[in-house]
């Protein structure tokens, strides 16, 4: 009988490993069909679970109902499943280069349990062959098995948006990949099980991994454009926003919009593809063109800021900015890899007291994470306020909040465009 009959059957179990913002909810999506063993590193975040609740504060405790799924923090449970779903982070490093340690160690934990028969099927997004190169040596090594007449291999990227309540697992089409006919056909419809949309069956898994790591790439690329348009832009007194406005007036106009590029995906894929290509003796200009713009973002609107702070007559030293926002996107509490933080320091290289708030992030995480700490209470005698991320909570402000905020000449900064056409009071500055 085939894996697939199996799961349907519940004659076999499906695992996911790594239940972060991406592994949970595929969990918990399978468990509503077939059975599933949900393992995660963290003995606190499977405490959590096993109580209705999402560590990452996405998914609501009714989204645990009518599930079939058991938590662990123990490998050895894993023995229980015959089908494995990796999806464990693929970070970089400080010098931006692929870090595979969390999905070499992943590996090493699903090759300890791997029987004869067994599919380990890959979500995280890595650079194009890793799977076959890195992944699946680390499985034969810690089973003992020979790849692929013992166990089958596939790769299926994460589609995950973070906040995103619309593009959903289910509703986004799934590529999916193996490493073979049987195995694809296989894999395609287990993900068939939970995806509503449907599946696309990509050649290889070298392709499925390309594709996936194309898809930030291309975001990145093009929001550095819109970056880079900003600078130019600004320094001749052009507001970017309404360029964009008026550009996108036109049917085929691609509308991307400047800001800050942080998080664990348009901020990092392209750094693998980039890595990968080098070994071809490529250097990608644009791709790490687009990297080198994004990624100085935040000191760039740092500098402007105390540029317009001086220009003002303001004493740099000990002036003080409230920042808004900290997350690496709208309306989420993941930190991972934000640009705030960037701007954040850059602002206090210059002897520049920067408070900053945020109603989604976690203080505790922020501190743990970059030394940084949320306000409690926000003062009314600030020199300049940032809205650096555009929360929802942030949309009903005003330019009369501004000022209750704010000493006499003070600055808003508007990084996304928030509040463009409502300051008129105040010194008003976006990208």
């Amino acid at each position: 009988m085939e894996i697939y009959q199996k799961l349907i059957n519940k004659k076999a179990k499906l695992s996911l490993v790594g239940l972060g913002y991406v592994g949970l909810p595929i969990a918990l999506e399978f468990a509503k069909h077939i059975s599933v063993v949900g393992f995660d590193i963290s003995d606190e975040r499977v405490a959590m679970m096993k109580k209705k609740q999402d560590p990452s504060e996405e998914l609501s405790a009714e989204a645990f109902d009518n599930c079939d799924i058991t938590f662990t923090s123990k490998p050895e449970d894993l023995k229980e499943a015959s089908f494995h779903i990796i999806a464990v982070p693929t970070p970089i490093d400080s010098h931006h280069m692929p870090d595979l340690s969390p999905l070499i160690s992943a590996s090493k934990t699903v090759g300890q349990i791997l029987k004869k028969g067994d599919y380990v099927v890959y979500e995280s997004t890595v650079y194009p062959g890793a799977t076959e190169e890195d992944c699946i040596p680390v499985l034969e090594e810690y089973s003992g098995l020979k790849f692929p007449q013992d166990f089958k291999v596939g790769y299926s990227p994460e589609r995950i948006n973070p906040g995103d309540k619309v593009n959903t697992l289910t509703s986004v089409v799934k590529i999916v990949s193996g490493c073979d006919d049987d195995s694809l056909d296989n894999i395609a419809k287990t993900y068939e099980l939970v995806v509503k949309a449907g599946v696309h069956r990509a050649p290889t898994m070298k392709v499925a991994e390309a594709a996936k790591v194309i898809e930030n790439t291309q975001r990145d690329v093009n929001i550095a454009l819109m970056n880079e348009l900003s600078i130019i832009f600004s320094r001749m007194g052009i507001n970017t926003f309404d360029v964009l406005e008026a550009a996108g007036t036109k049917w085929n106009f691609l509308k991307f919009y400047p800001g800050l590029v942080g998080g664990h995906c348009i901020g990092v894929d392209p750094y693998y593809l980039a890595y990968k290509a080098k070994e071809y003796r490529y250097h990608p200009q644009i791709i790490n063109s687009g990297r080198f713009v994004n990624d100085s973002m935040g000191f760039y609107i740092a500098k402007q800021l105390v540029k317009k702070l001086i220009a003002k007559g303001k004493k740099i030293l000990n002036s003080k900015v409230l920042v808004m926002g900290v997350t690496f996107k709208e309306n989420v509490s993941d930190l991972r890899n934000s640009k705030v933080v960037d701007l954040i320091n850059e602002l206090k290289t210059y002897g520049v007291m920067v408070d900053v708030a945020d109603p989604f992030a976690s203080s505790k995480e922020l501190k743990r994470e970059y030394g940084l700490e949320l306000v409690d209470d926000i003062a009314d005698d600030y020199n300049a306020v940032i809205i650096a991320v555009s929360h929802d909570n942030y949309l009903s402000l005003d330019e009369d909040y501004f000022k209750s905020i704010t000493s006499k000449n003070a600055i808003v900064v508007d990084v996304k465009g928030m509040y463009r056409n409502k300051i008129s009071e105040l010194d008003y500055w976006s990208l």
